[in-house]
């Protein structure tokens, strides 16, 4: 398996999938046929597992000359490569399917706050993954209407369980589906993704290969670069952690100076699974953290931490592959990456705070991850063109307001919380 980094546009382009294995056929995330014209960036897989991304122009009238040169680029990424880390051994690759009574049952968790139009695509990818010990459950957090409620009630009756979270934010949404779960595993994943039909099965696989491993996270992709903004975020940094398997543990620490603290390394949110009793015994997501809060998110990666602290292994299975809707405008783009910015300065304040132990360590580290996250913010606007350098300019010193304000919008946060829990409202 080809191990490549993400490929990063610099402008707008469509997006589809390649199967070294069905060279004559083009699928759009979500598996519709696809035949683009103009700019394609392509996921290219074999048999199912994802090598990397290329890039070609499509020509009207000529789908198979797209076709051949995005087959040609896909094979020079089909060479096995020495990984940079310890692989998960192939034991764990899905394609050995776990017999039917050692599948272990699996609770989706998504959590969704007035987003019935999204929502449905989520859903019915979902219900198409086929693994055959599956919950599905809907946790819709502080909504404004019963849009959601009615949605699940007429058209997912029985396939899908519907949870309401008065409260506001996504930690409390998530400890909600957590406390409701009957499942081994929790996975979750949001309403803006489509899921990849072996994405509980890749998951599911690295659990059951190896019984210290805590938590999973897996690939994510762009679903569509229509617009600037969707193809700016992605040459900022995108969610892709890349397309070798990899793990991460306090028994083999790696040679980055920064871990564990830099746990936005592993993974996000958007695609996550636990052993439930690992999550729980964690204490789950803090509600003091997260979209919804003041902290913006970090109830991610503070999980990822404590299941590490804990003495467990965290996992990165890249055939565990979610699509992913990005903010559309610039606007909206700067808005989520300040949220970065405040959620990581949240994310590393309630770490010390709840575990006083790391600081000494942060405290060191933080200088060289400083000077690092320059660097490598520095690197990208060197290497993008001269508009697009601007943009990635203004992007990094937004995040770092961000990151700067992030301790006081966690102490803020914990404050809300006890007022709430204070005044009968928890």
């Amino acid at each position: 398996m080809m191990t490549s980094p993400a490929y990063h546009p610099a402008a707008p382009a469509r997006i589809v999938e390649l199967d070294l294995a069905r060279p004559g056929e083009l699928r759009s995330p979500g598996g519709a046929a696809a035949a683009p014209t103009g700019r394609v960036l392509a996921l290219v897989r074999r048999h199912g597992r994802p090598l990397g991304l290329v890039t070609a122009t499509g020509t009207p009238g000529d789908p198979a000359g797209l076709r051949r040169d995005l087959v040609e680029a896909g094979r020079r990424l089909d060479v096995p490569v020495a990984p940079a880390v310890p692989a998960v051994p192939a034991s764990a690759a899905p394609a050995a399917p776990v017999p039917g009574a050692e599948r272990p049952l699996v609770s989706i968790i998504i959590c969704t706050r007035d987003r019935e139009d999204m929502l449905p695509q989520a859903l019915d990818a979902l219900l198409r993954t086929g693994y055959p010990r599956a919950e599905v459950l809907v946790v819709d957090n502080a909504p404004t209407n019963d849009a959601t409620r009615e949605l699940i009630r007429t058209r997912y009756p029985g396939r899908v369980r519907y949870l309401r979270e008065p409260v506001p934010g996504l930690a409390r949404a998530r400890n909600c589906g957590l406390a409701a779960a009957h499942g081994e595993i929790c996975a979750f994943t949001d309403d803006d993704v489509i899921v990849d039909p072996g994405w509980v099965a890749a998951l599911v696989g690295l659990f059951v290969a190896d019984d210290r491993v805590g938590c999973v996270t897996g690939l994510v992709l762009p679903a569509e670069l229509d617009t600037e903004a969707q193809a700016v975020f992605e040459r900022y940094g995108g969610f892709s952690k890349g397309f070798a398997t990899r793990r991460w543990s306090l028994r083999e620490r790696p040679a980055d100076p920064l871990f564990p603290f830099v746990t936005s390394r592993f993974g996000t949110g958007a695609n996550m699974a636990f052993r439930t009793g690992v999550l729980r015994g964690i204490g789950g997501f803090d509600p003091a953290t997260g979209t919804g809060t003041p902290t913006r998110g970090g109830e991610d990666l503070l999980s990822f931490l404590y299941v590490l602290t804990s003495g467990h292994t965290v996992a990165y299975q890249p055939e565990a592959l979610v699509w992913h809707r990005h903010r559309r405008s610039m606007e909206a783009l700067t808005a989520q990456i300040y949220g970065f910015g405040v959620g990581f300065g949240a994310y590393l304040t309630a770490a010390v705070s709840h575990r006083p132990g790391l600081l000494a360590g942060l405290l060191k580290r933080l200088p060289r991850g400083l000077w690092q996250w320059r660097a490598v913010r520095r690197g990208r606007i060197r290497s993008a063109p001269a508009a697009g350098g601007e943009a990635l300019a203004q992007l990094g010193r937004t995040e770092l307001r961000g990151l700067v304000r992030g301790p006081f919008s966690y102490l803020f946060s914990v404050w809300q919380q006890h007022t709430l829990r204070a005044g009968g409202q928890l």
